[in-house]
């Protein structure tokens, strides 16, 4: 019985953390300030999924310059307006690899789950993305975070340099801190609370 009782406790403060603590410091934000990229291959068959890779390489190049020092909405209008322009990029580089497979770029919200990069996590959740299907679409996926443009290695980026792309869009030091500190006990607690406040909004 006594078990039972420290259980139910535990289950009302956890929820009252989960409906006064973010909200008061604003992680959710995390979702309103980054645009993923998400490019679909063909097949899983290894020419396809190599040939996915450079359209992801053509696509990150032409984006690169253009989304440095925009905002969100800025570069959310820029890519809107380009989407046209980003097809006709991946449909050349597909057309130079000796395939003939459409490709569509659309700009959506879509499901992501908790992804690990070396210097940043992303909590699982609902992102605005730029999202490129080839052909049928039916192979493995890749993603990133295009904007802030971290996709050219974001593996490598140091957290510094991370730290200043994501407190140039709108990120608080507390909100940026929730994705590099992550694995530490008290923000893996804020990082999991911050995916289930996610689930229900």
């Amino acid at each position: 019985m006594k078990k039972l009782v420290a259980s139910i406790v535990f289950l009302l403060l956890l929820s009252l953390l989960v409906s006064a603590f973010l909200p008061i410091h604003g992680e959710e934000a995390i979702y309103d300030s980054v645009i993923r990229f998400h490019v679909i291959a063909n097949s899983n068959s290894e020419e396809d999924q190599a040939l996915k890779l450079q359209v992801r390489d053509a696509l990150l190049e032409t984006t690169a310059d253009a989304l440095s020092g925009l905002s969100k909405d800025e570069a959310e209008a820029y890519l809107s307006e380009h989407l046209c322009d980003l097809e006709r990029v991946a449909k050349e580089v597909i057309e130079e690899a000796g395939y003939d497979y459409p490709v569509t770029a659309s700009l959506s919200v879509e499901e992501y789950p908790t992804k690990n990069y070396d210097a940043i996590a992303f909590p699982a959740g609902e992102y605005l993305s730029l999202q490129v299907k080839i052909g049928e679409a039916a192979g493995k996926n890749w993603w990133c975070c295009l904007f802030p443009p971290l996709c050219l290695g974001i593996s490598k980026v140091a957290k510094a340099d991370a730290e200043d792309s994501f407190l140039s869009v709108g990120l608080t030091p507390s909100q940026y801190k929730v994705l590099t500190e992550s694995d530490s006990p008290t923000y893996k607690v804020r990082f999991k609370l911050l995916e289930l406040f996610q689930k229900k909004r």
